[in-house]
């Protein structure tokens, strides 16, 4: 991903496998190389961009978003978008395609993601517009905050047992 390619980046996996994080760590990578980077999750994203296009802003909100040369969209997915919704978020991607670089995270391989947006016909050019310059890497693994709760379980069980072998010990 370079300043001036255009080329995105999508995640996908379950969730807690690290995909925010992914996302986090290259939009600070590009940071650093001079680039500027806005974080968005796409529930918080959607609900701007639906304020804005009510009070008849779309376009000032599209042209303030779009300044960044790096845009993060996390949790695409997670919530189901109306029609309007979706063709926003149209609006948005095809404003970048080619120009300037999207990361977006998602719970959803993108054969899935007619399903939660509510347009088809949007979804598929988004989708195509995405998906055209992009590095797509798919997440497979355990959720690293369940898999942190069954280890302090299993640390807590292992201490259990150790006071109660030494308390067993003490009274004999």
């Amino acid at each position: 991903m370079t300043e001036k390619s255009g080329e995105n980046v999508v995640l996908v996996g379950p969730p807690g496998v690290g995909k925010t994080h992914l996302a986090i760590g290259l939009g600070v990578r590009a940071v650093r190389s001079g680039m500027t980077v806005r974080f968005f999750n796409a529930k918080d994203l959607i609900e701007s961009l639906s304020k804005a296009y009510s009070e008849g802003a779309f376009e000032n909100k599209l042209k303030e978003i779009n300044k960044a040369r790096l845009l993060i969209i996390d949790e695409l997915g997670y919530t189901p978008l109306s029609p309007v919704q979706t063709q926003l978020l149209y609006h948005l991607v095809a404003l970048r395609y080619e120009k300037k670089s999207l990361i977006v995270t998602s719970n959803r391989p993108a054969g899935q993601w007619e399903l939660f947006m509510g347009d088809k016909a949007a979804s598929n050019a988004i989708l195509d517009r995405l998906l055209h310059h992009c590095t797509a890497l798919a997440i497979k693994g355990e959720s690293y905050r369940i898999h942190e709760s069954r280890m302090r379980k299993l640390k807590r069980k292992a201490k259990e047992k150790k006071e109660e072998a030494a308390e067993s010990t003490q009274a004999n």
